[in-house]
């Protein structure tokens, strides 16, 4: 099975029920279908065939729905892309990729006339109409560019699709690049389908939910979980086009939303949101959080607010993504990433690859029929992160005696002071523990005597909070080589498009001091 056939399933057994929602305007199971259908048709009679790569470059809109499985149904290679990315961001993916169209948006389209010549091996634009000013608008790639709208209608739905095989590449995901250039993780069928079919049974998404969709759909964590998994059991995707907490609070209460999916900061900011009266999650049954590590401060104030249960998980591109999350039929545990989640297991390895005790800290280790076939063009790289069918995730963790794993942190975050080891979400754990600290991330920055030094940056909500306060409280509940060396005091901290907080940027920045 895959995720292509799978709709079509889902389509026959829910055919009047809506597949998702967006501006407002519901689209049903038997619509959706249709369009996928034609959509692949429509590129088969623009000359793709299975084996091509097609970039998805838009936001949440239908066309990215429409398009990631029209294109899968044809058995092309999906490459999404971040649409806020440079030209030079996107230029490399798209050259690295091997790229034979876009789907794109119109808004998006000066900029893919102004990288012309750094992508001449782009064929065709398909081009997703959402602003009215620009239609009639003259491109310099018209001779290339292709209406999205008028390629679903003018598909047929007598169309043949290929066999799909289960190891055939579905989507290459490209991975954020903390270090070097983005590697692009290649994801089979059966990876995407199984993560979908699998997360959705372990978290109970079944045809009576409304997910709400407001983390990027390109992203691997929405892509699964509040795309794909829905779509397997016949759920209502709620489309944001951009998260905002008035947007997804609305969505919410208009469309009684039952499944709420975010990172950290998207939690962060829904707490924080002042207007009490429009703070409404009444019908949320459940929030999944991922990405990153949620602070248990943070997560214990969400839950007591809403009184909704926050399951934490943990997943990584190469795992399509999920591996981790805190079960439903038991209580949770706040600061775990929880269990292993149905057919995939994950264990805790030292560097020798042998797994270590009980409460010992180690390498996180995936297997399972989700974990990627390796990077695109990257042999050496794959090679480095699977042995004998392992991902290692370059993830520290523990596990419990009842088998919930802890992420500590970031193998590469790891900050060496005097040869003793600082986990940085250790002491991050402590400074969110104070009720004036919203946000917190912790670095370690090169220091003459002992190697490394802690450096603590936070955002507060109130301006009378000091270093000292802070001092104090970590002077209280950490060992003297795990204090903060400097803590400074910032408006916001440096995110991704997906919330995640960017230590690499608070390095860059030390480094220029």
């Amino acid at each position: 099975m895959n995720l292509s056939d799978q709709l079509s399933l889902t389509a026959k057994n829910h055919f009047s029920k809506p597949a998702y929602v967006f501006n407002g305007e519901e689209t049903d199971y038997k619509t959706l279908e249709g369009s996928v259908t034609k959509f692949a048709s429509s590129l088969e009679s623009l000359g793709y065939q299975k084996g091509d790569h097609i970039a998805l470059v838009v936001g949440n809109t239908p066309h990215f729905v429409i398009g990631l499985y029209g294109a899968m149904r044809l058995g092309l290679t999906v490459i999404p892309v971040n649409p806020i990315y440079t030209a030079d961001e996107i230029a490399y993916i798209i050259n690295n990729g091997d790229v034979k169209g876009v789907i794109t948006l119109d808004v998006l389209m000066e900029k893919f006339e102004q990288m012309t010549s750094m992508i001449p091996n782009v064929e065709h634009y398909i081009v997703g109409e959402t602003d009215p000013q620009l239609q009639g608008r003259e491109s310099s790639l018209k001779e290339q560019t292709y209406s999205f709208t008028k390629l679903v209608q003018s598909g047929s739905l007598e169309f043949d699709r290929p066999t799909l095989n289960d190891d055939d590449t579905a989507v290459i995901l490209y991975t954020s690049g903390t270090t070097g250039k983005p590697k692009g993780a290649m994801l089979t069928h059966k990876n995407l389908f199984s993560n979908a079919r699998d997360t959705a049974e372990y978290l109970q998404i079944g045809e009576n939910d409304r997910v709400i969709a407001a983390l990027p759909m390109f992203h691997v964590f929405c892509l699964t979980v509040a795309l794909n998994a829905p779509l397997v059991n016949g759920s209502t995707i709620l489309i944001v086009p951009k998260f905002s907490p008035d947007a997804v609070f609305k969505v919410a209460r208009d469309h009684q939303a039952t499944v709420f999916a975010g990172v950290p900061t998207m939690y962060n900011y829904l707490l924080q949101y002042p207007n009490e009266e429009e703070k409404d999650f009444s019908n949320i049954r459940l929030c999944i959080s991922g990405g990153a590590s949620m602070p248990v401060a943070l997560l214990e104030k969400f839950e007591q607010h809403f009184d909704v249960q926050i399951s934490e998980g943990y997943g990584l591109s190469e795992a399509s993504p999920v591996t981790c999350f805190n079960p439903l039929d038991r209580p949770r545990k706040a600061g775990s990433i929880g269990t292993s989640i149905v057919n995939v297991e994950n264990k805790v390895v030292n560097e020798h690859g042998e797994e270590v005790p009980t409460g010992e800290v180690g390498e996180l280790a995936v297997r399972g029929p989700n974990v990627m076939k390796g990077y695109y063009k990257m042999p050496e790289e794959t090679q480095a992160s699977i042995k004998d069918d392992w991902l290692y995730t370059g993830d520290m963790a523990k596990q419990d005696e009842e088998g919930y794993f802890y992420i500590v942190d970031r193998k590469k975050d790891l900050i060496l002071v005097g040869g003793y080891n600082v986990y940085p979400r250790e002491v991050e754990e402590v400074l969110y523990s104070h009720e004036n600290i919203t946000e917190v991330a912790v670095i370690g920055v090169p220091d003459e005597n002992l190697g490394e030094a802690v450096v603590a940056f936070v955002v507060s909500n109130n301006e009378d909070l000091t270093e000292e306060d802070l001092r104090k409280l970590s002077q209280d509940k950490l060992a003297k080589y795990k204090q903060p060396k400097e803590i400074n005091f910032l408006e916001e901290l440096p995110k991704n498009t997906t919330g995640k907080i960017l230590r690499r940027s608070l390095k860059e920045q030390v480094a220029t001091q």
